[in-house]
């Protein structure tokens, strides 16, 4: 036992003497090893012999020494050696976990430096700002008697301080005064949805067998207009080694992630056959808490690895942003028109958005507060019809494009391609770029919104839907509004006009306020319940 404590200082000693002198690291290294073998060996020679084991299974002096003498040697060291084997396999496994542990590590170190360097130079722009804000501050310049201001003096004065740009109120004019009011509050409206250039959005692709996730991220790559604000984070699943050295193939230009419970999930047994369905919805938890809770981020746009993007992807969802944050009636940002097939669009409104209630997913939006309100309760299967129900959607909405922004061309997946020959494949995606972080998008805000939108859908002429089909008498160029008043009447209108006609929780796809908007034969039209609309009837689905 003094052997072992004079070891046991001796390793103390040099484990000391490394982190002070980094100079003796390879004397160090040699002392460890002879010091652990020596330890080694004074646990092996301290072992009592395996051959004097009692019957119950204890060391018992003595015991057993009639068993024959060669046994008991060959039965030692065959001990022996199992346990020596025994000892390094459980060494090989321990290094296995910590060399994956090290690679996880790798795989994230790039993206934290990203937003390191990202962080310094935010707080640059920041100090810069203040700069030059001081700079801007309004000088102090006196003001000019009245007795010896004339109007030609105004305006020179006037006119110099436009090119300082200096601010003296009291050379103001009173008739220009309420111009000043109202163009305040016209800042104020835009600055509530001024895009903020800085703010990170990360864009999680949420992938699992398909090796044509390559088409979903050689468009983000080549649409994206910078690596360090728009981080792409592929989240595997389903442990697919083709489309892991698909995904592994972009290197640095990505983050890859891997789902780490490929386990079966129990289900009763009529929901066997969603068992895909299960598995889905448990990678969405895992995936959204790894973007904004682990590494964290304060918004992610998501995205499947059946998604093509449109090349102002970017644009639109940096444009957006700032009203998803500021409007609490908000929930989410959409890329996607579930009634966006070509024929049913305004191809010439590219810049046109919408607010809805029905949550369409497919390229979408959301804050950390809204993952923090939803992820204790978040469902085991069907996560995005569990979306759509009013304890989630608590009567708020999303925005919606006119012209998708995202396409899918994914046949194959859980859903066996429901509606995708019918609608998915007809839908048409964007190609003209829009410059919305150039845009006012205030009139999204609801207050502005809801009665623009009611005054527009309201006053339009009430149609049957036979005057819109062809051969029909209506002319004009609309908009025109045909009236629904049940779920059946809704139904066949829908049919009939050929806009999805499906309902959840009551509410119509790219619905708002019960009102589903398109275009028809090049006319825009309203489908839309009786006027004085209140409320959803979640009996409709």
């Amino acid at each position: 036992m003094m052997k072992a404590f004079s070891s046991l200082q001796s390793l103390l000693w040099c484990h000391w003497a490394m982190v002070r002198k980094k100079g003796s690291l390879i004397l160090c290294g040699a002392f460890l090893f002879v010091a652990w073998n020596a330890l080694l060996l004074l646990f092996l020679w301290g072992r009592p012999p395996i051959g004097r084991l009692a019957e119950g299974g204890g060391a018992e002096p003595g015991a057993g020494e009639e068993w024959g003498g060669g046994k008991a040697k060959v039965g030692g060291a065959i001990g022996l050696a199992g346990e020596v084997i025994r000892l390094a396999e459980e060494v090989e496994s321990e290094l296995e976990t910590q060399k994956k542990l090290l690679k996880q590590i790798q795989s994230h170190r790039e993206l934290w430096e990203q937003r390191k360097e990202l962080g310094k130079r935010e707080s640059e722009d920041t100090k810069d700002e203040k700069n030059t804000e001081e700079l801007k501050k309004p000088l102090q310049i006196p003001a000019v008697p009245p007795s010896h201001k004339t109007v030609d003096d105004t305006k020179t004065v006037m006119e110099k301080q436009e090119v300082l740009m200096v601010t003296s109120p009291q050379l103001v004019m009173k008739e220009q005064e309420p111009k000043q009011e109202n163009k305040k509050i016209v800042e104020n409206e835009v600055g509530r949805t001024k895009p903020s250039p800085q703010i990170i959005i990360p864009i999680l692709v949420i992938a699992c067998d398909r090796v044509t996730v390559k088409r979903s991220l050689d468009k983000l790559i080549q649409y994206r207009p910078s690596a360090e604000l728009y981080p792409i984070i592929v989240s595997q699943d389903c442990g697919h080694a083709d489309t892991a050295r698909v995904i592994g193939s972009y290197g640095s230009q990505i983050t890859h992630i891997s789902q780490p419970d490929l386990a079966d999930i129990p289900v009763r047994p009529d929901h066997r056959k969603f068992q895909g369905y299960y598995k889905i919805t448990r990678h969405y938890h895992w995936a959204l808490n790894q973007v904004l809770n682990v590494f964290p981020y304060s918004t992610v746009v998501i995205v499947e690895d059946d998604l093509e993007v449109a090349p102002d992807f970017f644009e639109y969802f940096r444009a957006l942003y700032p009203i998803l944050r500021s409007d609490p009636t908000l929930w989410c940002v959409s890329a996607w028109n579930d009634n966006g097939r070509d024929g049913l669009v305004n191809s010439g409104k590219a810049d046109l958005l919408y607010r809805t209630d029905f949550f369409p997913g497919l390229g979408w939006m959301l804050l950390k507060e809204v993952w923090a309100e939803l992820e204790p309760k978040w469902p085991k299967a069907f996560w995005d019809d569990w979306m759509r129900h009013p304890e989630q959607r608590k009567d708020r909405s999303c925005i919606r494009p006119e012209i998708s922004r995202t396409i899918t061309f994914g046949r194959k997946g859980v859903s066996l391609g429901q509606f995708f020959d019918q609608y998915l494949r007809y839908i048409k995606l964007n190609t003209e770029f829009v410059p919305f972080t150039k845009v006012d998008l205030s009139y999204l805000v609801r207050e502005k919104y809801d009665e623009t939108f009611e005054k527009e859908v309201y006053s339009a002429p009430l149609v049957k839907v036979e005057e819109l089909q062809q051969g029909g008498s209506l002319k004009g160029s609309g908009p025109f509004r045909v009236q629904y008043s049940s779920r059946d009447s809704f139904k066949v209108l829908a049919r009939n006009l050929g806009v999805m006609d499906d309902l959840k929780s009551g509410v119509p796809r790219a619905g708002y306020r019960g009102v589903v908007s398109f275009i028809s034969r090049g006319r825009r039209i309203y489908l839309a319940p009786p006027e004085g609309w209140t409320k959803y009837d979640t009996s409709w689905s």
